[in-house]
């Protein structure tokens, strides 16, 4: 099995927050040319990848959406040589004070280290008390005096956590955008895999962008792309402190195959009897509503595609040390790689809702 964890790591210590995914970008189309017969971008900077079938044209294609883009923050305004910031993406403010961030500095071109700070509790109005301190309230300390901040960074520029991944034990790895940098890992393995394996359909690797704030990388590539069948893999929420309901999914125990009315029961199928045949672990995820995944964009763009939606368990999701376990990608990626290989060029026909 190929090893992923260099790659990962490099993913993990690359910004690339929704909108600004470029160093991510960079990085997965570096790693993907030599599998693939071409990349381009879309016009919303998708990275979008071919690996032609061999069956005769015109082929059939599934398409396989992992977005890059991460949750980060944004100056909204420089107060005194401090930044206040908002969002991009979903964030609790109580992970944030004594974060490690990166601002990228627009007006010097810089990239500029700095810390995530909390007023001191007399500095703070009455009514917040003890309590959870809100984003309005806190500060991004960057070192440097009012007037060198001021010829640096503007409003607008985006920030990025700046925590390094750790390989921790039990071959368990943590760091910031393992939401979806882990499933970017995925399709890597699954693509590394089908270097030896022959495939009838054509494949469409995509790292989509702005999945955190509107699923409009998905929902693009979808429309154009106009692929048969499609998969979207993303993380799910594992269990841990706090988090051991039946909603939840134990790390190192196989990725998740969703099931639900966002995701095509036949697809579910075909996923579950072929992780059963080569003895793949496995967890059903059951989604009631849509999946909050590129599922969801995939599923009804255009006239609506059969979708397939796969999760890999984490851990502390939205904070700067996210955590999931290296065995669920391998093994996700593999089952991946094996269902493509598996693909006859009548496959659609064969798509029922129901046997």
């Amino acid at each position: 099995m190929p090893e992923i964890t260099p790659f990962l790591k490099s993913l993990l210590s690359a910004a690339g927050i929704s909108s600004y995914e470029t160093p991510a970008t960079q990085l997965i189309e570096e790693k993907w040319r030599p599998l693939v017969n071409e990349t381009r971008l879309s016009r919303i900077g998708s990275l979008e990848a071919l690996k032609k079938g061999c069956a005769a044209e015109p082929r059939p294609s599934i398409m396989i959406a992992t977005h890059m883009d991460a949750i980060g923050m944004m100056v909204t305004s420089i107060a005194d040589g401090f930044l206040h910031f908002t969002q991009v993406g979903g964030i609790d403010p109580r992970i944030l004070p004594g974060t490690p961030v990166i601002v990228h500095a627009s007006a010097s071109g810089e990239e500029l280290p700095g810390i995530v700070v909390l007023p001191p509790a007399r500095a703070l109005p009455a009514s917040v008390g003890d309590g959870v301190v809100g984003l309005e309230y806190l500060l991004i300390d960057v070192g440097l005096l009012p007037k060198e901040v001021a010829a640096k960074v503007r409003t607008g520029d985006p920030v990025s956590f700046a925590t390094e991944p750790k390989e921790l034990a039990g071959e368990v790895i943590s760091g910031h955008t393992l939401d979806n940098r882990a499933s970017v890992a995925v399709l890597t393995v699954a693509l590394e895999e089908l270097q030896k394996k022959s495939h009838q359909w054509d494949v469409w690797a995509v790292a989509t962008a702005q999945e955190e704030v509107s699923l409009g990388g998905a929902f693009t590539s979808a429309f154009g792309l106009r692929p048969q069948i499609a998969v979207a893999i993303d993380v799910t929420f594992a269990k841990g402190p706090g988090t051991n309901d039946w909603g939840t999914f134990p790390l190192a125990k196989g990725p998740t195959l969703g099931f639900g009315p966002n995701l095509h029961p036949f697809l579910f199928k075909k996923f579950e009897e072929l992780a059963k045949n080569l003895e793949i672990p496995y967890q059903t995820e059951v989604t009631p509503r849509h999946t909050g995944t590129d599922g969801y964009a995939t599923q009804v763009a255009a006239e609506g595609i059969p979708t397939m939606v796969i999760g890999i368990p984490l851990r502390y999701m939205h904070t700067p040390v996210e955590m999931v376990a290296l065995k669920d990608i391998q093994r996700a990626g593999r089952l991946l790689a094996e269902f493509i290989a598996s693909l006859e060029p009548d496959f659609v026909e064969k798509i029922v809702w129901e046997d």
